[in-house]
């Protein structure tokens, strides 16, 4: 081993060790340890493994980093990306460069060696670097050692600095006079001031500063008696002399009063202090929330009234900028006086105007104020810059061209001043918080309607509106993004629309009728009128008075609905214990989920963006813009055409608007929308139009989601359709054979003359019948006697009157399944218990009951026989008339089972299967349950018709038991009235159902009409 290298001998006793740590062989000279050791070596000089990949070793790295990102563990992946980082741009021992491959070696080791990073709770310990030991050596000794320093005759003294002499300089005190600037005074503090002022001689600085503070320091105008400024000669500048000379001359009476005199730059810059929200001015003041201008300040060049008439239009503009600063500082907490947004302090409304501003001002104020501090805060940058362009005095500044340069702004903020007082100002203190923001959205909404009629010039005007639109809109979608995706309606300050009854739990069975409430706000804004949310979830216009014109937020009344079946669909869901809900990937996958306000933007972004292709052939630029123009207009009319509107005019107007809109979108990008160009108009047509297709569409489709997991969590967890099956099997009766053995134990009982109204007897019937088939509904099944007034039972078919069969639905299903349903079901079920009774009482009949209990009569009524018909034609009489009560009855019978139970439960199946939310299911049965109580002729309406249909089923109940009774037990007249009253009520059910159903009001009668007349013989 002589030739070995070092690093060869290294490696040879590694080997060694590492063979005797993981064998625990410590005799080198085992044959064992020489066969591990050879295989060892031949892996190491003859191995096949590849080189590490780096880039592989890096989407390792980034799928931690991600997957840590997914689990929320943030600072797991904070520390992760960073330390990795740190170790790949680290150097390592005997290893020249960053990122080599030896660092993805190492690294790609330790990633085959960890086990789950991401269920490895981690915390970063910090590690201590090692600071570098300064040097204490005194390098100036040891380099000077030996050579001769001449450090004069003070030795000790410091050497001395330049900066000192200056620092000295600038710290002398120089005079309050020679500053230029002066406190401001009352006169009589002046004069005094005036008699103590000492002549100061000016020491700082070179002889010209003096000069230049003389020229460049304003003149205290604001103080009284101040010096007059010099000005020129020139008739043009002195026109306010002149004027008030010719007054004196003209005028006897005229007196010339004192006047400040201000220069019109000074106008200018107080001017642009009071736009800029100052309050403290000399030629403006406020008075009580109003901006009046001095009567005593004068210009040279103008006369009184002409400055005056200026200053006062500009007093008014400052009055609006004035009064919505002061609404910005109240909603952002700045203001001193304890007043509610858009009130001016009074003392008549002192005691509720503090009590309303102890709250907090909500969301939507909030984000109105947002959008108004955006727009001052651009347009206090205009003012600062014309301030600019009047310090560099490159060019003539006069009032005229600043108020030309801000007419623009000016109209705008009038505008908003505008908005404000309708919107905001002019809302009693008192007003609830939803009709407050309700109110609000409306007027913008109406506005830019209002100044989208003008047409182009008002162009900036709509494109600000709506920037305030969205601003102002966001807490409400943020709002409805929350409970349409989370089922949580988090509205702290009840500026919501719906707000939660929180009286009323999730897992009551009222929740989806009495959990929300539908505010609908009236246009004069002093009322308001609360609509219960039913099961319908319809919007407050549809429900209110025509009378009486409702406006809730205009531009979600067309998703009302689809936003409150959302929105409850999405909070049961959240409480059900089903597995749509349980998804690991729930939380990633809402992390990485953008919200209903971001993607409203960016489909107005992708929408104003549609088409904007330019030319890539050399034309003129009115070729291009007529060539982009045509091809908008095609797309244009496309997009037209899928609403059925066929207008190429509208069309053309549309492709030149979104042609002028090319950097819409632009402002749209970093959270922020300022619409405050020409070129970013957004029309009223637009408008509505950019709803529908760029807002009403996401809430569309959440709803589709969220009621759809609804419906499938409901009818594949918690059986939707078995229960709803199984009301029909026991209160319509499918469950043929299940309950026949229940309804025919009581007929037989009836039959039998014994008591069969014992709540014991027909629960133990009941579960008997319903336990052999359908063991899994005998706890859920019960019936129950309610006490009649005994004179609704004269007849015997009112005998059932009171039977009431129970069936307990759980949660939620009893949403759909509710009591009142049952009590419909109920009143169906004791009229098909009725027609069974009577059909099973003729069908027990046997003629030889009657035969033999006539053999017995014969012998005592021979004399009774001879006055009489003979007894078989009387037998023979009450044979036909079985015969005609069984066709009636069983006619009857299959007309509602068939014709009514089943055709209408096999369209209620179908509409089922189709049903989007769970409103549109319990709507659904519902309907169900009225056609099949209409149609079983249960509804008031038709009650003649069910009168006479129980008074035949009372006659074969009569008839049953006469039969049974044989001829002794009652006189032959009563054959005779039997089939004079059959007949009569025969005939009266042919004539209504004729009648009917040839007015066509009820075709499903049709069958019943034909089958009773096909019975009924002609007199």
């Amino acid at each position: 081993m002589a030739h070995w290298s070092r690093f060869e001998k290294e490696l040879e006793q590694e080997t060694r060790r590492l063979i005797s740590h993981y064998t625990s062989i410590q005799d080198e000279e085992d044959q064992n340890f020489q066969m591990a050791l050879k295989f060892a070596w031949s892996n190491f000089k003859f191995h096949r493994f590849l080189d590490v990949n780096r880039h592989n070793v890096q989407r390792s790295i980034n799928g931690i980093h991600e997957k840590l990102m997914i689990h929320s563990d943030l600072s797991k992946a904070e520390s992760w990306s960073r330390l990795t980082e740190e170790f790949l741009s680290s150097p390592l021992p005997n290893t020249e460069g960053t990122k080599t491959d030896v660092h993805y070696s190492v690294l790609a080791l330790l990633l085959h060696l960890s086990d789950s990073p991401s269920n490895t709770n981690y915390c970063e310990r910090p590690r201590l670097k090692e600071t570098e030991k300064e040097d204490t050596f005194d390098w100036a000794k040891y380099l000077m050692e030996g050579e001769d320093i001449d450090t004069g005759p003070f030795p000790d003294t410091p050497e001395w600095s330049e900066d000192e002499s200056e620092e000295e300089d600038s710290q002398q005190p120089l005079s309050r006079e020679d500053s230029g600037i002066q406190v401001d005074r009352t006169p009589q503090e002046d004069h005094e001031q005036n008699d103590k002022c000492v002549q100061v001689t000016w020491t700082v600085g070179e002889p010209d500063c003096r000069a230049w503070l003389e020229q460049h320091i304003v003149t205290s105008y604001w103080v009284p008696n101040s010096p007059r400024f010099p000005h020129s000669l020139h008739l043009h500048s002195n026109l306010y002399n002149v004027w008030d000379q010719h007054l004196y001359n003209t005028g006897p009476l005229y007196l010339p009063e004192e006047k400040s005199f201000v220069t019109e730059t000074q106008v200018i810059r107080e001017t642009l202090w009071l736009f800029s929200g100052v309050k403290k001015l000399f030629i403006f003041q406020h008075n009580d929330g109003k901006v009046t201008v001095r009567n005593d300040v004068v210009v040279t060049h103008l006369t009184n009234n002409c400055l005056h008439s200026v200053l006062e239009h500009i007093a008014a503009y400052g009055q609006a900028v004035s009064r919505l600063q002061k609404f910005i500082d109240e909603v952002t907490g700045h203001s001193a006086e304890p007043c509610p947004p858009g009130l001016n302090s009074s003392s008549s409304s002192s005691s509720s105007s503090s009590k309303k501003s102890s709250d907090p001002p909500f969301r939507t104020y909030q984000a109105f104020v947002w959008a108004l501090y955006k727009y001052f805060t651009s347009f206090k940058e205009e003012l600062s810059t014309i301030e600019k362009d009047i310090i560099a005095k490159d060019e003539t500044v006069t009032l005229s061209s600043v108020l030309e340069r801000l007419s623009p702004h000016l109209a705008q903020i009038t505008m908003l001043h505008r908005v404000f007082c309708t919107g905001v100002a002019e809302v009693p203190p008192e007003t609830p918080n939803v009709l407050r923001a309700s109110h609000l959205l409306n007027t913008l909404y109406k506005a830019i309607i209002e100044y989208d009629s003008v047409g182009e010039a008002s162009e900036q005007s709509v494109a600000l509106l709506f920037s305030l639109w969205v601003e102002t809109v966001r807490p409400y979608l943020e709002i409805v993004d929350e409970w349409i995706v989370h089922g949580h309606l988090f509205d702290p300050a009840k500026e919501f629309i719906i707000q939660r009854n929180k009286d009323v739990p999730v897992n009551h069975r009222d929740f989806w009728y009495a959990t929300y409430t539908l505010y609908s706000v009236s246009e004069t804004v002093e009322s308001e009128e609360r609509l219960s949310d039913a099961a319908s979830g319809s919007s407050g216009g549809e429900q209110a008075s025509s009378s009486r014109q409702h406006t809730m937020v205009s531009f979600l009344k067309p998703v009302l609905k689809q936003i409150i079946m959302a929105g409850k669909s999405m909070q049961l869901l959240k409480n059900l214990d089903c597995k749509e809900t349980e998804q690991p990937d729930g939380s990633s996958r809402d992390a990485e989920r953008k919200s209903l306000y971001t993607l409203f933007l960016e489909s107005v972004q992708t929408r104003l963006r549609h088409g904007e292709d330019s030319p890539t052939n050399e034309v003129t630029e009115q070729q291009a813009t007529k060539k982009s123009l045509i091809k908008m207009q095609s797309i244009v009319a496309r997009h037209l055409e899928l609403d059925d509107i066929h207008d190429p005019l509208l069309a053309i107007n549309f492709a030149r608007l979104y042609l002028e809109q090319n950097d819409f979108h632009e402002k749209f990008s970093g959270g922020s929308v300022i619409l405050d160009r020409s070129s970013e108009s957004v029309t009223c047509q637009t408008f509505e139009l950019t709803l529908r297709s760029c807002l009403y569409p996401h809430i569309e489709r959440r709803y589709i989601e969220c009621c759809g997991n609804l419906m499938r969590t409901l009818k594949k967890d918690y059986r939707l359709l078995g229960y709803l099956q199984a009301m029909r099997n026991y209160f319509l009766l499918e469950a043929g054979d299940t309950m026949y053995d229940f309804y025919t134990a009581i007929f037989d009982k009836v039959l039998e003359k014994e008591s069969w109204q014992q709540l014991a007897f027909l629960n133990v019937q009941l579960q008997e019948a319903v336990g052999q088939r359908h063991p899994e509904d005998s706890n859920r099944l019960s019936i129950f006697l309610e006490t009649i007034d005994p004179a609704r039972k004269k007849q015997p078919v009112n005998n059932l009157d009171g039977l009431t069969l129970s069936y307990k639905v759980p949660w939620p299903v009893d949403i759909v399944i509710s009591l009142e349903c049952q009590k419909i079901y109920n009143q169906v079920f004791l009229l098909l218990l009725q027609i069974k009774w009577a059909k099973y009482s003729l069908d027990t009949l046997r003629f030889s009951d009657l035969t033999v209990a006539t053999k017995r009569q014969e012998g005592g009524q021979s004399e009774e026989i001879t006055a009489k018909e003979p007894i078989n034609q009387q037998i023979h009489r009450m044979f036909l008339l079985r015969v005609k009560l069984m066709h009636f009855v069983n006619s009857l019978h299959n007309y509602i089972m068939t014709r009514i139970l089943h055709s209408t439960g096999l369209e209620f199946q179908h509409q089922v299967q189709e049903a989007k939310d769970l409103d549109q299911l319990i709507k659904i049965h519902y309907r169900y349950l009225s056609t099949i109580h209409d149609r079983c002729l249960l509804r008031e309406k038709v009650s003649f018709v069910k009168e006479a249909i129980m008074k035949v089923l009372n006659l074969v109940l009569i008839f049953s038991d006469r039969w049974q009774a044989g001829f002794g037990a009652w006189k032959i007249e009563s054959i005779d009235k039997m089939e004079s009253d059959f007949k009569n009520c025969h005939m009266f059910l042919v004539t209504i159902l004729n009648k009917a159903v040839c007015r066509g009001s009820f075709p499903h009668l049709e069958s019943l009409a034909l089958s009773l007349m096909a019975g009924f013989e002609q007199c």
